[in-house]
């Protein structure tokens, strides 16, 4: 007599599936947050911006050093802009600046280089002031040079590749915007988040800082958007790239100071107190101009986390296909016990 038995169907697969539905699992929990991870927004790396100012008149010594000081000047469009110069030193120096805006002059130019330059290009002023001398350089400027930048230098042999430049940074025309900021005693901005919502560029910013303690403080803002500064860094990369602005804030509850600065293109732009140990304490915030700001609930990271779920879906996945391998060999896995013949079915 035939035993004849209906046998379930029992694919080596089957054995594994348990293993592969875990891993599937964890790793449908893990993707979301490494998907959100790399979907971070960065935001676009730009040059300088300058900081706005009111003043139409400036005096500038010229020194032996050799050198001009102040360095920075700023004037409005639309006006004519009048600069004494004052020779302190016991050498001839110049005051010529330059015709194109927007344009940094290479230090590493030959005289001849630097002369070539400007009999190419021309200059909007160009005065020699001798020893123990004064004189002034008057240019008028229209709107068209509202947000540019122009370089002044001394042009007599080696003098500018020496360090003697400077630049006139022309304020901004049309509206801005008005931000207000608060510093603490806890070495915090409060708020350390402002944002920008800007329609036109280069745009004006005036912040309103009021000191809520006792202790002083400074205002200074980042040239460069999406550059992480540090405590270790910031020193040497004000000194390559002017702030935007950095406004004191005096010691005193309720003691204000307005920062006016422009900032030319979209982009983030951190911004810190420079006061020793301040920033080091904590003491930065982030300014976003045309960019949307991170949201303010936004949840903590769980970057470990996801990182360990991810790891613990490989290997189960990886048991999965093990046990695949090793049932596609054996028919079966654990093996059935042995009937009493001792043979398998």
């Amino acid at each position: 007599m035939t035993d004849v038995r209906t046998r379930r169907l029992s694919p080596p697969l089957r054995r594994a599936l348990p293993w592969f539905v875990a891993g599937l699992l964890v790793v449908t929990a893990g993707l979301p947050s490494a998907a959100a991870l790399g979907a971070l927004p960065t935001a676009p790396t730009i040059g300088y911006a300058h900081p706005e100012s009111g003043d139409t008149n400036a005096t500038v010594n010229l020194t032996d050093a050799p050198a001009f000081v102040p360095n920075a000047l700023t004037a409005n469009p639309n006006s004519t802009f009048s600069v004494k110069l004052v020779n302190s030193g016991a050498y001839n120096h110049t005051f010529t600046l330059a015709k194109v805006p927007n344009v940094v002059l290479n230090t590493s130019w030959s005289p001849s280089s630097l002369d070539s330059f400007f009999a190419t290009n021309g200059s909007l002023a160009n005065v020699t002031v001798g020893p123990g001398a004064t004189a002034y350089a008057n240019v008028t400027f229209n709107a068209s040079v509202s947000g540019d930048t122009f370089e002044f230098v001394s042009v007599v042999p080696y003098q500018f590749q020496a360090g003697m430049y400077g630049f006139l940074s022309m304020a901004v025309t049309g509206p801005g915007l008005e931000l207000m900021e608060n510093t603490t005693d806890s070495f915090a901005f409060v708020p350390a988040v402002l944002a920008a919502n800007a329609s036109h560029y280069p745009i004006k910013l005036d912040v309103l800082v009021t000191n809520q303690g006792s202790l002083s403080h400074t205002f200074t803002v980042s040239p460069l958007s999406n550059y992480t500064l540090s405590p270790a860094n910031f020193t040497s990369t004000f000194a390559t790239n002017a702030p935007l602005v950095s406004e004191s804030i005096n010691s005193g509850v309720g003691t204000t100071a307005w920062a006016n600065f422009t900032v030319r293109a979209p982009g983030v732009y951190q911004y810190i107190c420079t006061i020793p140990s301040h920033f080091a304490n904590g003491m930065t915030g982030f300014l976003y101009v045309g960019v949307p700001p991170p949201p303010s609930s936004a949840p903590p990271s769980t970057a470990i986390v996801d990182t360990w779920i991810l790891i613990g879906s490989g290997v189960l996945l990886g048991i999965g296909v093990l046990v695949a391998i090793i049932a596609a060999y054996t028919g079966r896995f654990p093996s059935k016990p042995a009937g009493p013949d001792g043979h398998h079915p």
